[in-house]
């Protein structure tokens, strides 16, 4: 049975839409029916309901395409550009771009935040004036919005006014690092900054179960901060100041989980890392968390946190650490990223990239090929098929242009011969 993993915020779209409305939050979202490709939006990747991951499956679809050299189509990005609202937020999905958003709109921090960064590294037409293109707009108000919903607390929530989660923090901070902002810089009414919220997150590395590792949130009841892979991972590349396209880091560190006197947000990450190492060495993979209230089963791989995972140890220089789990991607991912769509190509294709791995080779598989073929034709190829095109035009065969010089030079000479000819007759 392929294990079909949940956008970031394990849908917290449906979670958050019950807390607004006084309920008890839903431990996942129950996917709505898939409708028939042809009534998707063009421009869209994936052919999967978009509800809960529309913008999210977009943006990394755009992110991995980046880092492969490819230049997404340009009715993809006008597609992600309709999806902003005037005040710069993104929802989920807007089936309606037409419609003007309102205040029954679910904005999504995650969305934003994915989106923004996915922006900054598409072409943008040229312009009068730096910053006047429609894409840079596009950007300035998404990371305006994102600044405008900072919570008290410093982090954010899954959408404005709910509690502040590490996941979403993370994905915020990220993006806004990646374009261009100092998110220990952007403090709340409060004073209080992200890092502030993410260290009230972390688990001591003294801690019974979990040490090193970060909370979704902190558990409803007790209070207690559990151990998440998800939330882990994306803290510390929050932490290291870095994103989704980062590139693994030099030299290679050994992890480990140490406790200062005065925490920060750079060796909580570094003890996120250390978590994630062990937790990968077991079965060079993380498991799915139990559905609250089912029936105990054995556990389940859980293949995007897994490389999610790896990011984050390239990010922070433990590539070795994370050579099991890619190794163990490569040969059991293919058929969950074929059944989970564009989002999941993306994600294998960014935990390659952050390693060195062969994106057009992982396990067999052409990762880029396949996140290509589930939208638009991409606007460019990438580096390597340019190369074998031009190898291609490059081989020995009939060459027009040389047939056409070898005419005009004939020309030339019969010219000259006829002319001379014509000289000689008159002296």
């Amino acid at each position: 049975m392929t294990t079909v993993r949940v956008r970031h915020g394990a849908a917290a779209l449906a979670a958050a839409a019950v807390l607004l409305s006084g309920g008890s939050p839903a431990a996942h979202a129950a996917p709505s029916p898939a409708p028939s490709p042809t009534t998707l939006p063009a421009g869209l990747y994936g052919t999967k309901d978009p509800t809960y991951d529309g913008v999210w499956r977009q943006s990394l679809a755009f992110m991995a395409q980046q880092v492969a050299g490819v230049e997404p189509h340009r009715k993809a990005v006008d597609w992600l550009l309709d999806q902003q609202c005037d005040s710069g937020g993104f929802a989920s999905y807007r089936p309606d771009p037409a419609k003007t958003c309102d205040p029954k709109t679910l904005l999504d921090t995650n969305a934003t935040a994915v989106a923004v960064q996915a922006l900054s590294g598409v072409d943008k037409p040229d312009a009068a004036e730096p910053g006047t293109d429609r894409v840079s707009k596009a950007m300035g108000a998404g990371a305006a919005w994102l600044k405008g919903v900072q919570n008290e607390d410093g982090g954010w929530g899954y959408n404005p006014g709910s509690p502040s989660d590490a996941n979403s923090t993370s994905i915020v901070v990220s993006a806004l690092a990646a374009t261009g902002h100092r998110p220990g810089d952007i403090t709340s009414k409060k004073g209080r900054t992200p890092y502030d919220a993410l260290l009230r997150l972390a688990i001591p590395c003294d801690a019974k179960a979990g040490a090193g590792a970060f909370a979704y949130q902190p558990d409803a009841k007790t209070g207690a901060l559990v151990a998440n892979g998800d939330a882990t991972a994306a803290a510390v590349l929050a932490g290291l100041g870095k994103d989704l396209q980062t590139r693994g880091a030099e030299p290679e560190q050994k992890p480990t989980c140490v406790t200062p006197a005065e925490p920060t947000a750079e060796r909580a990450a570094r003890n996120g890392a250390a978590y994630l190492a062990t937790a990968l060495a077991r079965s060079g993979h993380l498991d799915l968390p139990p559905m609250p209230g089912a029936a105990a089963t054995a556990p389940q791989p859980d293949f995007g946190n897994t490389a999610d995972a790896v990011v984050a140890l390239g990010a922070a220089g433990h590539g070795d650490k994370a050579a099991g789990a890619v190794a163990w991607l490569k040969k059991n991912s293919a058929a969950w990223a074929q059944e989970s769509g564009p989002a999941a190509w993306a994600q294998l294709i960014l935990a390659a990239h952050t390693v060195g791995a062969d994106v057009r080779d992982f396990g067999g598989v052409d990762l880029v090929q396949r996140l290509n073929a589930t939208g638009p034709a991409p606007q460019s190829v990438p580096l390597e098929e340019k190369a074998e095109q031009q190898e291609a035009e490059e081989e020995p065969g009939f060459d027009v242009w040389l047939v056409v010089a070898i005419f005009l030079v004939a020309g030339m000479g019969i010219g000259f011969l006829l002319s001379g000819r014509k000289r000689n007759r008159q002296l």
